[in-house]
């Protein structure tokens, strides 16, 4: 059945039978390709017995009753890869979906592999497929065929069974609350804001001037005030290159901005350029205790690359271990922080549930108390307490001193510590 819900009335009966539900399961269609703002095509929602599509784009229909429903704490809202869907309901109601459910960071959780796609959990857990033939369709044209209806309504009929699933390895694993604390992020509001004055930071460039960070800023948030107003992608005002260009150039006249490169016309003349060259001069004018600062590229000190690698093979075996993906625990940034910095490393991976499994065995392995070491076909986390660290500890003395009356390089001590750490257990 291909039910299609185009106007309040239709669309209030199938809210308050929904509302009896103890979850729904919610997708959306939209289109970007033009537009600052994503623009809503249809709301797909199923229950346990009935799935619908809702047109938005409809003559006369108001959504209220979907966002009562959306805003509704007795009924859990199931998502596939939320964020998007979620940015679409902030904007449309003013309020973040709750609760809610995302599959897709639940089955990273339950070690169904990085950002998992839908099909692959339609195909796994629901034991189903999806008919593709339908996935270019053009969302804002109208009439939908019932062929594409029925596609989209399979994003939430299938989704019901991958939510159940994933719900009950959840509770047969414990895991429950590490869902939780990753599921913190989406329900922020601040997650999915648009601030034209951070806009900046998303503009890669190798400059680390602080006057020069401060032009881009101000003309990235110039941009962004434009696109959002204007709800036009931000490269339909300027490319980033641009930007960088004006930043670098410093245009102070009408005349000179007639000069950038890829600028439209509106912004180098008459009050759209007054506004470009404002930004300009506010940026000039910064006290340079208030212009942004950005971080050099961090220079790992020499011999740090190897103990990086052995935390990235303590994590893919915790990984694998408590079925997990890795990226869920730590990065790699994060495994450069922790080997530079041990304890006192501020990252998520020494918190929580990620220190239980992953963490706690990374700072004993950077404290020397134990090794890695291969067991048969697998790796092993190996003890190295009492004798056996002091042990290790006279042999890398020893090697040392070899090494300097050979006058040979001591690099190769790391993987001789390691053999002895498996010899030794």
């Amino acid at each position: 059945m291909t039910e299609m819900i185009t106007d309040t009335q239709s669309l209030r009966q199938l809210v308050d039978e929904l509302k009896a539900e103890p979850f729904v399961t919610v997708d959306t269609e939209f289109t970007r390709e033009k537009t600052y703002w994503p623009k809503l095509c249809l709301v797909q929602l199923a229950g346990a017995q009935r799935a619908a599509a809702v047109d938005p784009l409809a003559d006369g229909i108001d959504l209220a009753p979907l966002g009562e429903l959306l805003a509704d704490p007795s009924v859990l809202k199931v998502f596939h890869a939320a964020r998007q869907d979620v940015e679409i309901f902030l904007l449309l109601f003013g309020n973040v979906p709750r609760p809610m459910f995302d599959t897709q960071v639940a089955a990273m959780v339950c070690g169904f592999g990085e950002s998992v796609g839908y099909e692959t959990l339609v195909n796994k857990l629901a034991k189903a497929s999806i008919d593709k033939s339908s996935r270019f369709t053009d969302w804002s044209r109208r009439p939908l065929t019932p062929k594409q209806i029925a596609y989209a309504l399979a994003d939430v009929t299938h989704l019901r069974t991958v939510y159940l699933k994933l719900a009950k390895l959840l509770e047969d694993s414990g895991r429950e609350e590490w869902l939780d604390e990753e599921m913190a992020t989406l329900n922020a509001p601040e997650t999915y804001e648009s601030r034209p004055e951070a806009a900046w930071e998303r503009i890669r460039t190798r400059s680390l001037d602080r006057r020069f960070l401060g032009l881009v800023r101000e003309l990235a948030a110039w941009r962004e005030r434009q696109a959002q107003s204007r709800n036009v992608p931000r490269t339909f005002i300027s490319k980033d290159e641009t930007l960088l260009e004006m930043a670098s150039s410093q245009p102070r006249s009408a005349e000179d901005l007639k000069r950038v490169r890829g600028l439209p016309k509106w912004a180098t003349e008459g009050a759209g350029g007054d506004e470009v060259l404002t930004a300009i001069e506010r940026a000039l004018a910064e006290n340079r205790n208030a212009l942004p600062d950005r971080e050099p590229p961090r220079e790992l000190p020499r011999g740090l690359g190897p103990l990086i690698e052995l935390l990235k093979v303590l994590l893919k075996m915790k990984s694998e271990e408590h079925g997990v993906a890795r990226t869920l625990i730590a990065s790699q940034e994060d495994l450069e922080t922790l080997a530079l910095d041990g304890s006192a490393a501020q990252i998520a991976a020494l918190k929580g549930w990620r220190h239980e499994v992953f963490g706690e065995d990374a700072l004993r392995l950077l404290a020397g108390e134990v090794a890695l070491g291969a067991r048969g076909r697998s790796i092993a986390v190996l003890s190295l307490s009492g004798d056996e660290a002091v042990l290790q500890a006279t042999r890398r003395k020893r090697r040392k001193r070899k090494s300097r009356k050979d006058g040979e390089p001591g690099a190769a001590d790391d993987a001789a510590t390691a053999s002895d750490a498996v010899a030794a257990d």
